[in-house]
C-alpha cells in the first residue's frame, strides 16, 4: 500500500444495492460476452439489451471499440495493454452491478485468467460467461471490419485468433454455437437463462 492509498476509506453508501436491485425488480449481473473478433459478441448484445429494454429492465452495454474511444483511449493492443484493458472495463461493470443494473460487455477478452479477474470482482452468481462460440473460418469469412485481411497481410500484429491466441472458456454459462443461429435465436437463448434463474421477470 502506497502512501497516498493509506488515506483512502472506502464511503459507504446509505443506498445499497440490494435497495437498488429491489427498485428495479431485477437481478443484477455482469453478462460478459466473448469470442473471437467477428464472432457476433456485440450484434447479440445489442440485440439482446433492446429486448430487456422493452421487457423495462434496466441495462447498459459496454462495448469493446466504444470503450477505446475513451475510458482506455490510452492502452494499446500489446498484452500488457489488453490485461490493463480487460481490468477497467471490469470494475466499470461491477459499479453499474452495484447500481443494480443488468451490464452487457462485449470484449474479445482472450485470456482466461483476465476473465476470471472480471469475476473475482462481484458475487459468485453476478457474472454470466457468455461464450459466443463461432469457428475462426466463419468469423474470418465475414471480417466486417477488415481485420482479418490486414492481420493476414502482416498490417496488424498480435491479432487474436491469427498470431495471439483465444483461450475458449472451459465452464461458461452460457455457451452459444453461432455459426448457423440467428442474432434472434442466440438472444433467445439467453433471455431464457436469465428466466430459468430468476434474473429477470418477462413481462412480454
Amino acid at each position: 500500500m502506497t502512501k497516498n492509498e493509506k488515506n483512502i476509506v472506502w464511503h459507504q453508501q446509505n443506498i445499497t444495492q440490494e435497495k437498488r436491485a429491489e427498485l428495479t425488480a431485477q437481478k443484477p449481473c455482469i453478462l460478459w460476452f466473448t469470442g473471437l473478433s467477428g464472432s457476433g459478441k456485440s450484434t447479440i448484445a445489442n440485440a439482446l439489451e433492446e429486448m430487456l429494454f422493452h421487457n423495462k429492465n434496466f441495462t447498459y452495454l459496454l462495448d469493446g471499440d466504444n470503450i477505446r474511444h475513451g475510458l482506455n483511449s490510452d492502452l494499446g493492443f500489446d498484452e500488457a495493454s489488453r490485461v490493463e484493458n480487460i481490468r477497467r472495463v471490469g470494475e466499470v461493470a461491477k459499479l453499474f452491478v452495484d447500481s443494480g443494473q443488468i451490464v452487457l460487455t462485449a470484449f474479445i477478452s482472450p485470456f482466461a485468467s483476465d476473465r476470471e479477474l472480471v469475476r473475482s470482482l462481484v458475487k459468485k452468481d453476478e457474472f454470466i460467461e457468455v461464450f459466443i462460440d463461432t469457428p475462426l473460418d466463419v468469423c474470418e469469412s465475414r471480417d466486417p471490419k477488415g481485420l482479418y485481411k490486414k492481420a493476414r497481410a502482416g498490417e496488424i500484429r498480435d491479432f487474436t485468433g491469427i498470431d495471439s491466441p483465444y483461450e475458449s472458456p472451459k465452464n461458461a454459462e452460457i455457451h452459444i454455437e453461432n455459426d448457423n443461429l440467428s442474432v434472434e435465436e442466440a438472444s433467445e437463448i439467453i433471455i431464457k437463462f436469465l428466466i430459468d434463474n430468476k434474473y429477470i421477470i418477462w413481462r412480454n
